[in-house]
């Protein structure tokens, strides 16, 4: 089990938060793709990449572009989405990255008197081909590289969603995200299904919540820390703190080290 931290944005470059990420005892940073300096362009310039990990003895995760839809109906927008996760999954492969995070998109929905018809939902049998071809692409790119790409939660999983999911974790290669704030904020609904999933955990994202409030210090809000920090343990999971300030992830980390006996961090 390993800590790491988010790209924060108030540090002008990847130096900055390697820099960082060392001073606190944290083993590596999760590379936040939809920043400009962390394109997948940028990301092939491996060498410098390369210089900061070994100088800052830290390594590095990717998160997706937040915004990427492997399913989408215009098929221009799906192959460009595709080719993004193809390139990011060579440039793991280069630099050494264990896990790329990414969220799983609902696409677009049509509002109705009475309800919201997700147009995946509508036309399942389309989606699931998609993410039948993604799972097979992904697959193809990462052969025995032992390369994860991990299935966020954000605001509550659906079902056509949850299909999904079963058909991606039917490999190997595709496992689960955590992410704990989120899961509050959408009352637990997606807790149950992870629990069920447990074998898959293999990222977590640790921050505090209250309601929809997110990415707070941790012991400053309403989530069971200890219990989450312990299922993460178990499941010998990588964890990024993700609060979104300098001075949150040192004070969440002075909170790990007080609060939990299993933290190596430094500060």
């Amino acid at each position: 089990m390993e800590f790491g931290m988010p790209t924060l944005i108030e540090l002008a470059g990847l130096e900055e938060n390697a820099r960082l990420c060392n001073s606190l005892g944290l083993k590596f940073i999760e590379l936040n793709m939809n920043l400009p300096q962390y394109q997948v362009v940028i990301l092939k310039n491996s060498g410098m990449f390369q210089d900061i990990s070994k100088e800052y003895k830290v390594y590095y995760t990717i998160h997706l572009d937040e915004n990427l839809n492997i399913s989408d109906f215009n098929n221009a927008v799906t192959k460009a989405y595709l080719d993004t996760v193809k390139q990011s999954l060579l440039v793991a492969k280069e630099l050494g990255i264990p896990l790329l995070n990414m969220h799983l998109s609902r696409g677009v929905y049509f509002t109705l008197p009475d309800q919201k018809v997700f147009l995946f939902d509508k036309y399942r049998d389309i989606y699931l081909n998609n993410i039948q071809y993604f799972k097979d692409m992904c697959k193809t790119v990462i052969g025995g590289e032992g390369i994860n790409i991990s299935i966020e939660n954000t605001e509550g999983f659906t079902a056509f969603q949850k299909e999904a999911i079963d058909i991606l974790l039917d490999s190997s290669i595709f496992t689960l995200t955590w992410d704990i704030g989120h899961s509050h904020s959408a009352n637990s609904v997606d807790e149950k299904y992870i629990i069920q999933n447990e074998s898959k955990l293999k990222h977590f994202h640790i921050h505090d919540a209250i309601g929809k409030q997110n990415h707070l210090t941790l012991g400053e809000g309403n989530i069971n820390l200890l219990e989450k920090l312990n299922i993460a343990r178990r499941n010998h999971c990588r964890c990024v703190i993700e609060t979104k300030t300098v001075s949150s992830l040192q004070e969440s980390l002075n909170w790990l080290v007080t609060h939990w006996s299993y933290c190596k961090c430094k500060y």
